[in-house]
C-alpha cells in the first residue's frame, strides 16, 4: 500500500469563528496558530486555546514573532492543553516534549526551530533566549541526530525567505529524513507563489508530512482576518499528493 505524504498549512486566525471559516475552506488541512506572547500568562493564553478546541479546531500553539523568550510559557501552555501542535526553539523542544508525556499527551506534534545559516549543509540550532546570542554552525545531520536522540517529531526550519534558501531547504529535509524525522515546516516569506517550489524541495527528499507557516501576509490589515481566499490560493498552488 502506498503512503502518500501529508501536507497542512499552518496560519492564524482573527477568531474561533474565522479559524472555523479557515478550517472549513483548508477542508481540515490546516493547524491554526494561537501565539503565547500576547497572553499574560499560560493558564491565559490556556483559556483562548480550549475555546478552539471545544469548536473542533486543531491548534498550534506558537511562541509569538518567534520570541525564544516564551519557551517555558509555550511549554506550559501546552502542558495545560495538550493540543494538536507545539512550536518551540531547539533547546527547548526535548524538555517540552517530556512534559507533555507526563501528561500522557504523546499524540502532539513538537518542533524545534533550527535556523538556516547562509551555507547549505550548516544550520543555527542555538536557537533560544541564551544561546541564540551565539551563531556557532552545526552539521545539518548533527542537528537531525540530536533531535534523533530525544524523540522530537518535527524540523521547523525558519527563516527560509520564501525561495532564497531552496538549497539549505533540501539539505535541512535530507537530513532530518536520514534519522527518522518524519515532518518539516518551512516558515518565513512563503506565499502562494513560493509554496509549491519548497513543499516539493521537501518531499523530493522524502519528508512525509510538510507544514509550512503562512502567517500575517494573509491577514486583512484592516479586519485583523485571514483571508480564505488567500487560504484557498495556497492550498491550490500546492503540488498533488
Amino acid at each position: 500500500m502506498t503512503i502518500h505524504p501529508v501536507i497542512r498549512l499552518n496560519v492564524l486566525a482573527r477568531d474561533v469563528d474565522n479559524a472555523r471559516q479557515i478550517v472549513d475552506a483548508a477542508e481540515g488541512r490546516v493547524l491554526i496558530g494561537i501565539m503565547v506572547k500576547g497572553y499574560p500568562s499560560a493558564e491565559a493564553a490556556a483559556e483562548t486555546i480550549r475555546a478552539y478546541q471545544r469548536a473542533n479546531i486543531p491548534v498550534s500553539v506558537g511562541l509569538g514573532a518567534g520570541d525564544p523568550s516564551q519557551w517555558r510559557k509555550v511549554a506550559e501552555t501546552a502542558v495545560l492543553t495538550k493540543p494538536d501542535h507545539v512550536n518551540q526553539v531547539f533547546p527547548a523542544a526535548g524538555f517540552t516534549l517530556g512534559a507533555l508525556q507526563a501528561v500522557d499527551s504523546r499524540h502532539t506534534l513538537v518542533n524545534a526551530l533550527i535556523a538556516p545559516s547562509g551555507t547549505p549543509g550548516k544550520v543555527i540550532v542555538s536557537t533560544g533566549p541564551l544561546s541564540g546570542q551565539a551563531q556557532d554552525l552545526v552539521s545539518c545531520d548533527a542537528a537531525a541526530a540530536m533531535l534523533a536522540e530525544i524523540g522530537v517529531h518535527s524540523v521547523k526550519f525558519y527563516p527560509v525567505c520564501g525561495t532564497e534558501k531552496l538549497e539549505e531547504v533540501k539539505m535541512m529535509a535530507k537530513a532530518a529524513v536520514r534519522y527518522g524525522i518524519p515532518v518539516f515546516e518551512p516558515t518565513g516569506g512563503i506565499d502562494e507563489k513560493s509554496i509549491r517550489p519548497i513543499v516539493e524541495t521537501c518531499l523530493e527528499q522524502g519528508v512525509k508530512e510538510v507544514i509550512p507557516h503562512v502567517y500575517t501576509s494573509i491577514v486583512d490589515k484592516e479586519t485583523g482576518l485571514t483571508r480564505l481566499d488567500q487560504v484557498e490560493d495556497l492550498l491550490a498552488a500546492l503540488p498533488a499528493v
